[in-house]
């Protein structure tokens, strides 16, 4: 097997605008109809997959863009791993090879967000790869679902492991491997009808790079590709010059496991340093806890920690509402260092366990803003309300099991002239929440309540974003798993905004009727039909000193019912009326105390 790396020719903007509306084309393209073909609701509702096409050199050259940035951002990371592994095996890559890949240490984000890579050849020459990932409802790890994981005691407890496996080889289908499949996740219809799917999208993301190339010539498309990596270099580079050079630190702390008799395993401290030397920019991870070696909170360097941080990064310094459309592909990464000491959190030791690295990636990147704020105050948002995932499963009557994974949002804290984002994904999630038709159509589920907290918005000149509650009612025997965090660290306030509040857990008793408060992190645990579990969402910080907040505001999110009277008083210095009006003069009078 040869592959084609050609001389970059010269090539005009007009031509390298149109190869990349093409190629953006394809991504979208793979993503929807990925969504359309796919049988479970974590993929076609809340859109947690991600597309992409990448090229022989290893760049991405587009990605879906609707898709959630955990799933599409390591898409690279996936083809380095699955050529890092079969180059140590001696094998090759050929027409008509379909790759299934899920090592965290090989450029995966973690073990259920499995990857399906498809060689793209022209002219029998190998020029790249198109690739999908998805987020599976169950790998056949130690318990059903594929979140809650939280007490695996190693990598091998996570689940099946695919490292690099050909599931269809010179257009030959492995059947042996699908028969493992089959035989070792629960409910296989819908994991292995979605593996199926993603098989379908990533055949035509190769087809249409295919026929982009025969439109256009292999030669063009790569000039073109050189020429959006080289702009979007210069983009990042050109945003990274306007920081003043030093270094920036900021911490963050995770719960862990807050039930643990361990002091090892929870108030787990991230720490990030921003070093900034003219347009390079280095993200230091140093001083970060050392990993959890049983327990799977830990974060692949590559497919997790990397995409926080590139994510947040480009989200700051390259705001979409100030740049615009720019293209989404690895020369944004190219001025971007991360480092990151072997044996921590950020960059585990095989074979500790990765599974639940979800809400820990998202305090890095979190912390990683509150760095940057120092020198971007007015770019970033304070502190973000983190995310719980939840898995429900049961058997049916035909003994068969169902499982049913629900992302509950988490909430943005204020930012420079705008309100925090009430009950929305955070950071590098973007999926979308499941409806509850959906849910109660599919599943023995009752959503009984799903609504924003009342008087919790933290106080800000620009409120923190609100987190939501939802309550649960199994109308049949069944089990959860939960992986949060933010139920002892609320989130940050900043330039005197207010600290949020943080989330919780719990669940009732069909018929004591007593609530048990659980921890963040709850591995399987039975519920008897009738059982009511509630969760309590995180809210985002506030932004700037309360008292400057307008009044007017005020008293808006007074009638939202975000705040009582008392709190418009205690926090904001406005007086609020009994015909629910604003006495000015008292607010003056109340604010210049």
């Amino acid at each position: 097997m040869s592959q084609i790396i050609t001389e970059t020719k010269k090539i005009d903007p007009i031509t390298v605008q149109v190869v990349l509306g093409a190629l953006e084309n394809v991504a979208v393209e793979m993503g929807h109809k990925l969504a359309r073909m796919s049988y479970s609701s974590i993929i076609r509702e809340s859109e947690d997959f991600g597309c992409a096409l990448v090229d022989i050199k290893g760049q991405q050259l587009c990605e879906s863009s609707h898709s959630t940035p955990l799933q599409s951002g390591p898409i690279p990371g996936y083809v380095n791993g699955i050529r890092q592994i079969m180059a140590e095996r001696n094998d090759t890559f050929n027409p008509g090879d379909v790759i299934m890949h899920n090592s965290p240490y090989h450029g995966a984000s973690h073990g259920p967000d499995v990857g399906f890579c498809i060689p793209v050849f022209y002219q029998d020459e190998l020029i790249g790869f198109s690739v999908t990932t998805a987020h599976h409802l169950d790998i056949g790890a130690s318990t059903p679902g594929s979140c809650g994981i939280v007490d695996a005691v190693d990598a091998y407890a996570e689940g099946l492991q695919f490292k690099a496996i050909k599931v269809y080889e010179k257009g030959v289908k492995n059947r042996y491997i699908w028969d493992i499949l089959y035989d070792n996740i629960r409910a296989p219809k819908l994991v292995v009808g979605d593996m199926e799917a993603q098989i379908a999208a990533a055949k035509i993301g190769a087809q249409r790079y295919i026929e982009i190339i025969e439109k256009y010539g292999l030669d063009t498309v790569q000039a073109a590709s050189e020429e959006l990596m080289n702009y979007s270099e210069k983009m990042m580079r050109d945003a990274i010059k306007k920081l003043p050079n030093g270094e920036y630190t900021a911490e963050g702390f995770l719960d862990g496991y807050l039930d643990s008799e361990d002091p090892a395993k929870k108030d787990l401290k991230i720490k990030v340093t921003v070093k900034v030397d003219g347009s390079d920019l280095t993200v230091d991870l140093t001083g970060t806890a050392p990993q959890v070696p049983d327990k799977p909170i830990n974060m692949p360097l590559i497919g997790t920690v990397d995409i926080a941080i590139y994510l947040t990064i480009r989200s700051i310094l390259l705001d979409s509402t100030v740049y615009g459309n720019f293209p989404q592909n690895s020369g944004l990464i190219r001025p971007i260092k991360i480092v990151a000491p072997k044996g921590t959190l950020c960059n585990p030791i095989f074979p500790a366990p990765t599974i639940a690295r979800f809400n820990s990636g998202n305090i890095v990147a979190d912390t990683l803003m509150k760095a940057l704020a120092q020198v971007v105050p007015h770019q970033v948002s304070a502190g973000v309300g983190n995310l719980q995932v939840v898995a429900f499963s049961g058997k049916s009557e035909d003994e068969n099991y169902w499982v049913y994974m629900d992302i509950m949002e988490g909430s943005y804290g204020g930012r420079y002239g705008k309100d925090g984002m009430d009950a929305v994904d955070t950071l590098y999630a973007n999926t979308r929440n499941n409806p509850i038709e959906d849910i109660e159509s599919h599943y023995p589920l009752r959503v009984n309540r799903y609504e924003l907290r009342d008087n919790e918005s933290a106080p800000g000149k620009w409120r923190g974003g609100i987190g939501s509650i939802r309550e649960v009612t199994f109308l049949a025997d069944g089990s959860f798993s939960v992986e949060a965090d933010g139920y002892k660290f609320a989130p940050w306030g900043f330039n005197e905004g207010k600290s949020g509040s943080v989330g919780s857990l719990s669940i009732q008793d069909k018929e004591t009727k007593e609530v048990t408060k659980l921890p963040s992190k709850l591995p399987n645990r039975q519920a008897k039909e009738g059982s009511t579990i509630q969760l309590v969402g995180p809210c985002g910080g506030g932004y700037g000193n309360p008292l400057e907040r307008e009044p007017e505001k005020v008293l808006s999110d007074y009638l939202d019912g975000f705040i009582t009277k008392k709190q418009a008083i205690r926090e904001y210095g406005v007086f609020i009326c009994e015909d629910e009006s604003i006495d000015y003069q008292k607010t003056s009078e109340l604010r210049n105390r």
